[in-house]
C-alpha cells in the first residue's frame, strides 16, 4: 500500500520557486547557487567579473568577502575571481526545514569604499533519509473493535525539503489492517491503520507489522518502524471528542497558568468504563510538554513554560481520552495552538567598516561606517528604521534591505569642531516601538587650510642708532588655527633691496622665535626709516603663509660734533680773519661763525659762547648766543689791542654735549688807514639796507600766504571731517598744523631738507617747517616796543641752526608727565642776554627761566607712556591737534625728547613752499651779497 504527497509538494514548490525568481528580478544583486554537501574547490561563480571588478585591482582595494555567521563556508580565489566551495555547507544545518536557503555575502571593497551584496542559493540534495522517532510503535487493541475502526501511528520526518521530502508509506501485507494517509488542512499528513478485519484475542494476541517510508528523491531512501499490535478484551467503546482537532491561537509570553483549552470526551460505556482520563499521548515531545501541561480529571490544558515566537511559533500536541476500564479504550485528537508575536525584541545593530579619522577637505559622499540592522520580530514588529542624530554634517543612506551608510552630507571644518559625537537609532514599527541606539565618535583630521595671522599688519619700531650688533628689536608672533605640524610657524625675512645693499645685511629674524636683530649698528644719518616684510609660513604640504610690515624708525642719538663751515667760499675751516675801524659804534657785527651738525633735533640745536681771553681781560665783543655773530659791547678805543684773537665755543644741546671752537681774528684798523674798507663799507651798508628792506616784504607776503593757505586747510579739514567718519593713520591727509609764536620772538624759516628714508619705495621726503613772524620783546617792550635794526638780517649761522635744530619727521615724539599729555617747550626770556634788534632766538636748553609754549592733543591721539618713555607706537590721528599757546613761567629740565615732529605735508603744499621760498632765498642772496660773503 503506497500513498503519494506529491500533489500538495508540488504546489509549495512551485509557488516557492516563482517568489524566488520575482525576488531574484527586483533585488538587483548578484546571485548563485550551489549544491549542498559539495566538495572543497567546487566553482560557484565569477563574482569579480559579474561585480563589474578587474582582477588586478581586487589585492590593492583590499577585496574581501564577509557572511554573517556562516563561517567560512565560500572563499574567492584573489587570482582569478573565482568563488569556490571552501568547506562543508550541511543544507538542513544552516536552515533547518526551511523552503528557501542561501548564504548572505558582504563583498567589500575600499579606495574608494563599496560594498555588494551576494546571495549564493544552497540547493538540497537527497542526502537524509526518512526517520521515525521510536523504532518501534506498540498500539492497543480490543478485540471488540469493529471494522473500519482507525488507530493513529506516527509518522517518519524528512530533513530535505521539495521532492527529496515527499514521503509514502508501505505496510507488509496482512490480513486484518490497511494503512490510511490523511492531508489536514494545515498541510500535515496523519498516518493511521485502519482495521479491515477483527481480530480475534483467542487466535491472536499480538501483531507485528513493518511500516516503510520512502521518500520522493533520486535515489529514493527509506526509514522503517515496528509496529507492535497488542489485542484486548472487552471494553467496546472507547472515548470520543467533540473534534478530531482543535486550533488555538496564543500571544507569546503569555504567563503561566493561562489557560489554552479545555477539552470534553465522551464514552458510552457505562461504570467504570466510561470514566475518562485525559493524557499526552506518547507522540508528544518533550520540548512541548516542558512548554504545556494537562489536567488529567478535567482536560484543560494550561502553559506550564516561557512561549517565544521566535522559537517555535507553532506548537501540536496530541492528546489521549481513556477510560477507566481493565480494558481500557482511548479517544485521540490533535490540539494545534498558534503563536501571536509581540515586539519583545529590540532592534540590533552592529557598526562596521569604521573609516576614521575623517579629513576636514573630504569630499562629499564619503563613507565613513556601515551599520547593518536586525530584529527577531516579524512582520511591522520586525520592520527596523535607523536615524541618525546630530543630522549635520551626516547622513544615513540606506543601500540594502537593514543595510545603511554613514555618508558626510555637508563639508567639515576641524577648527570649528574637531571631532563629532554621534547617535545612530534603530527603532522597529511595533506598537509600541522599541528602539537601541549606538553611539559613534567621528574625529576630523587636519589639513592645512588656514595661513598664519598676525595681529595686526604694519608694526611701528623705534631703535637708536648705534645699537650693538646682534641687538633684539622686536619680535613678531603669528598664530595659525591648524593643528600639529600645519600649525608649526616659521619666520623669513622677505629679502630685498636697501640702497646698494641687501636687507639681509640689516636685520634678520630668528626662524622659530620670530625675533627680529639688527645685525649691525644703525646710523640715524644714514638710514632714519627701514621698512621691510617679514614672512611666517607653516610646516604643511602646501606651505600656507602670510607678510607683516616694520617700519623701523632709528632715532638719533648725540654722536656728532657741531662742524665749522668755511668763513669763504674758498676756506677750508681756516681761521676766520676780519679788519674792524676803530670808530664803530656798540652793537655792531664785526664777524660771524657759522657751524652745522649732522644730527637731529634737540643734538643739532647749536649755541654759540665767547671763551674768556687769557689773564681775565674784559673782551669788547661778544657772540650771539644762536646766531654766531659777533659784535662790540662798546666803542672801540687805543687802548684795545690792535690784534684781537677770540675763541668760540660751538656746543649742541645733546647729552653729553659736544663742542667745537672757531678762532676769529681781528684787526683794529683807525679810519683813515683804511679809507677804501670804510667806502666800501659804506657802501655796502646802503646796498644790504636796501636789499634787507626787499627780502623783509617778499618774506611777509610770502609768510603771510602761506599762513592763509594753513588757515583755509585747516577749515577744508574740518568740515571734511565733520561730515565723513574719521580714519587713522600718520601718512594720511589733513595731518596736524604746528603754529608756533613766543612773547620773546617768532621766526619765519622755510628750509627744504632731503631726508634718507629707506622704505624701499618711492624717492627721498622732503620735509616743510614754517613759523610766522613777528618782533622780538624785551623785558620793558610794553612800554617801549624795540624796532628792527636797519642792518638786520638773515644770517647763514641762524639758517643752519634751524636747519639741524627741530625737524619734522613722520611721527611725532613727545614726553608727557603724570598729570596728562601737555608739554612745554622754553623760550628765551630776560635771564639770558637780550638779542640783538632782528635777532631771532630758538628755545634754549635747561636751568633757564623763561615762557614756555604748551602743546595740548585732541581727541584720538594716543596715551603717553609715561616721563622719559618712549611708547611702541606713535600714531598722530587723522584729525587735525588743537594746539594752545599759552605763556607760562618754567624752571624745567628740557630733554631732547621734549621736540614734537611732524610729518611729511602734502605734494602740493610741498612744491608751492619750495617755489615761495626759493623766490626769497634769492631775493635775500642778492641783498646779502653785498654785505657779507658768509651769508651764503
Amino acid at each position: 500500500m503506497v500513498y503519494s504527497q506529491r500533489s500538495t509538494g508540488a504546489r509549495r514548490l512551485l509557488l516557492s520557486l516563482l517568489l524566488i525568481a520575482a525576488w531574484e528580478a527586483g533585488s538587483g544583486q548578484v546571485h548563485y547557487s550551489v549544491p549542498e554537501e559539495a566538495k572543497h574547490g567546487t566553482f560557484v561563480g565569477r563574482i569579480a567579473q559579474d561585480l563589474g571588478l578587474e582582477l588586478a585591482e581586487l589585492v590593492p582595494r583590499l577585496f574581501r568577502v564577509a557572511s554573517k555567521g556562516r563561517g567560512d563556508l565560500l572563499e574567492v580565489n584573489l587570482q582569478n575571481g573565482i568563488l569556490f566551495v571552501n568547506s562543508r555547507i550541511d543544507r538542513e544545518e544552516l536552515c533547518g526545514r526551511r523552503a528557501e536557503c542561501s548564504i548572505h555575502l558582504e563583498v567589500v571593497v575600499e579606495r574608494p569604499l563599496q560594498v555588494f551584496h551576494v546571495e549564493v542559493e544552497v540547493k538540497d540534495i537527497n542526502d537524509n533519509p526518512p526517520r521515525f522517532l521510536r523504532q518501534e510503535q506498540r498500539l492497543f487493541i480490543l478485540e471488540s473493535r469493529t471494522v473500519d475502526s482507525r488507530f493513529p501511528l506516527e509518522g517518519a520526518f524528512d530533513m530535505d525539503i521539495g521532492a527529496n521530502a515527499d514521503l509514502r508509506y508501505k505496510l507488509n501485507s496482512n490480513e486484518h489492517f490497511h494503512l490510511d494517509v490523511k492531508t489536514n488542512e494545515e498541510g500535515t499528513n496523519s498516518l493511521g491503520l485502519v482495521l479491515t478485519k477483527p481480530v480475534d484475542r483467542e487466535e491472536t494476541q499480538e501483531l507485528r507489522l513493518l511500516l516503510i517510508a520512502v521518500d520522493g528523491g533520486k535515489p529514493e531512501l527509506t526509514g522503517t518502524v515496528q509496529l507492535l499490535i497488542n489485542v484486548l478484551d472487552a471494553n467496546d467503546n472507547a472515548p470520543e471528542f467533540d473534534k478530531s482537532v482543535y486550533n488555538v491561537r496564543l500571544l507569546e509570553n503569555t504567563p503561566n497558568g493561562t489557560l489554552v483549552i479545555k477539552l470534553n470526551a465522551s464514552d458510552a460505556d457505562e461504570g467504570i468504563n466510561k470514566e475518562i482520563v485525559y493524557l499526552f499521548s506518547n507522540l508528544v515531545l518533550d520540548n512541548v510538554k516542558s512548554k504545556f501541561t494537562i489536567n488529567s480529571n478535567s482536560g484543560e490544558i494550561t502553559v506550564k513554560g516561557e512561549l517565544d515566537y521566535e522559537d517555535c511559533n507553532l506548537y501540536e500536541i496530541n492528546i489521549d481520552a481513556v477510560d477507566k476500564s481493565p480494558f481500557p479504550l482511548t479517544g485521540h485528537c490533535k490540539v494545534i495552538v498558534k503563536l501571536l508575536d509581540e515586539n519583545d525584541n529590540t532592534p540590533e545593530m552592529a557598526v562596521t567598516s569604521l573609516s576614521l579619522p575623517v579629513k576636514e577637505d573630504a569630499p562629499l559622499g564619503t563613507v565613513i561606517a556601515l551599520i547593518s540592522l536586525s530584529d527577531r520580530d516579524s512582520g511591522a514588529n520586525g520592520h527596523v528604521t535607523c536615524t541618525l542624530s546630530p543630522h549635520v554634517p551626516f547622513k544615513l543612506v540606506s543601500t540594502f534591505k537593514n543595510y545603511y551608510s554613514l555618508v558626510l552630507d555637508s563639508a567639515l571644518d576641524r577648527e570649528s569642531v574637531g571631532n563629532y559625537e554621534l547617535v545612530v537609532t534603530a527603532r522597529d514599527g511595533g506598537s509600541p516601538s522599541l528602539s537601541s541606539t549606538a553611539s559613534l565618535s567621528v574625529e576630523v583630521a587636519d589639513v592645512n587650510d588656514n595661513a598664519p595671522l598676525f595681529a595686526q599688519p604694519e608694526y611701528t619700531v623705534f631703535v637708536k642708532e648705534n645699537n650693538p650688533p646682534g641687538c633684539h628689536i622686536f619680535t613678531v608672533s603669528a598664530r595659525d588655527l591648524d593643528a600639529q605640524e600645519n600649525a608649526l610657524v616659521s619666520y623669513s625675512l622677505v629679502e630685498r633691496r636697501v640702497g646698494e645693499r641687501a636687507l639681509s645685511s640689516y636685520v634678520s629674524v630668528h626662524a622659530e622665535s620670530g625675533k627680529v636683530y639688527a645685525l649691525q649698528p644703525l646710523d640715524h644719518e644714514e638710514l632714519e626709516l627701514l621698512q621691510f616684510q617679514v614672512s611666517a609660513r607653516d610646516a604643511g604640504v602646501p606651505p600656507l603663509g602670510s607678510n607683516v610690515t616694520l617700519q623701523v624708525f632709528v632715532l638719533d642719538e648725540n654722536d656728532n660734533a657741531p662742524a665749522l663751515l668755511p668763513p669763504g667760499a674758498g676756506g677750508v675751516g681756516s681761521a676766520v680773519s676780519e679788519a674792524v675801524s676803530r670808530s664803530v659804534g656798540a652793537g655792531h657785527v664785526v664777524a660771524k661763525v657759522r657751524a652745522v651738525d649732522a644730527d637731529s633735533g634737540y643734538n643739532a640745536w647749536l649755541s654759540y659762547e665767547l671763551l674768556p681771553a687769557a689773564g681775565g681781560a674784559r673782551s669788547p665783543f661778544r657772540v650771539g648766543l644762536y646766531t654766531g655773530e659777533i659784535s662790540t659791547t662798546r666803542a672801540l678805543d687805543e687802548a684795545d689791542s690792535p690784534r684781537q684773537r677770540l675763541l668760540v665755543l660751538v656746543k649742541d644741546h645733546g647729552e653729553p654735549a659736544l663742542v667745537a671752537t672757531a678762532t676769529v681774528l681781528l684787526s683794529l684798523v683807525d679810519s683813515g688807514q683804511a679809507p677804501k674798507a670804510s667806502s666800501r663799507l659804506s657802501s655796502g651798508s646802503a646796498s644790504a639796507e636796501a636789499a634787507l628792506v626787499d627780502v623783509n616784504v617778499y618774506l611777509i607776503i610770502a609768510i603771510c600766504a602761506v599762513s592763509s593757505l594753513l588757515v583755509l586747510s585747516l577749515l577744508l579739514y574740518t568740515a571734511l571731517r565733520c561730515s565723513t567718519p574719521p580714519t587713522e593713520g600718520g601718512c594720511g591727509p589733513g595731518k596736524p598744523v604746528l603754529v608756533c609764536s613766543s612773547a620773546v620772538g617768532s621766526w619765519s624759516y622755510s628750509q627744504q631738507r632731503r631726508q634718507r628714508v629707506c622704505s624701499g619705495e618711492g624717492p627721498p621726503k622732503t620735509d616743510l617747517m614754517a613759523f610766522s613772524p613777528s618782533l622780538p620783546q624785551g623785558p620793558s617792550s610794553e612800554d617801549n616796543p624795540r624796532q628792527p635794526n636797519p642792518d638786520w638780517r638773515y644770517s647763514a649761522s641762524l639758517r643752519a641752526g634751524m636747519h639741524s635744530s627741530v625737524h619734522l619727521e613722520e611721527a611725532g615724539i613727545l614726553r608727557a608727565g603724570p598729570g596728562g599729555s601737555d608739554q612745554q617747550w622754553p623760550t628765551v626770556s630776560s635771564a639770558t642776554p637780550e638779542p640783538e634788534a632782528g635777532e631771532v632766538s630758538p628755545p634754549v636748553g635747561a636751568g633757564v627761566n623763561s615762557n614756555s609754549w604748551t602743546f595740548k592733543y585732541g581727541p584720538g591721539n594716543p596715551k603717553q607712556s609715561g616721563p622719559g618713555e618712549l611708547p611702541d607706537k606713535f600714531i598722530i590721528p587723522g584729525s587735525p591737534a588743537i594746539i594752545s599757546i599759552r605763556q607760562e613761567p618754567t624752571n624745567s629740565q628740557i630733554d631732547k625728547s621734549d621736540f614734537i615732529t611732524f610729518g611729511k605735508k602734502e605734494e602740493t603744499k610741498k612744491k608751492k613752499k619750495k617755489k615761495k621760498g626759493n623766490k626769497t632765498q634769492e631775493k635775500k642772496e642778492k641783498g646779502n651779497s653785498t654785505t657779507d660773503n658768509s651769508d651764503q
